[in-house]
């Protein structure tokens, strides 16, 4: 089993950044991926980014590209990040940490992911 908490929610001004991280644990060597989604009030839940767990590939939706990056951090490979700058009220959301044990090239809805964290709430006002 994998546990996944993620931390560095909360609120922010249009136009800002913040920055989640997400740290994994127990048997975290049979991952393959880890990614961020993201659910809106009333909306479906969305693909956001994706690392491998190597660190080899990443994948970023076009809805945020150019303002959102995922990293890992090189010492706790364990542990991933989601930079988010340019922050704007429709980024609000719960954001979710997701793991798997291979990676993917349609993310989708997260639908099929081993494992999830319990979200983080982030609000962008404007």
């Amino acid at each position: 089993q994998v546990q996944l908490v993620e931390s560095g929610g909360g609120l922010a001004q249009a136009g800002g950044s913040l920055r989640l991280s997400c740290a994994a644990s127990g048997r975290t060597n049979s991952l393959g991926a880890m990614a961020w989604f993201r659910q809106a009030p009333g909306k479906e839940r969305e693909f956001v980014a994706a690392i491998r767990s190597n660190g080899a590939d990443t994948n970023v939706a076009d809805s945020v590209k150019g303002r959102f990056t995922i990293s890992r951090d090189n010492a706790k490979n364990t542990v991933v990040y989601l930079q988010m700058n340019s922050l704007n009220p429709e980024d609000t959301a719960v954001y979710y940490c997701a793991a798997d044990r291979i990676w993917s090239t349609a993310w989708g809805t997260g639908f099929g992911m081993d494992y999830w964290g319990k979200g983080t709430l982030v609000t962008v006002s404007s």
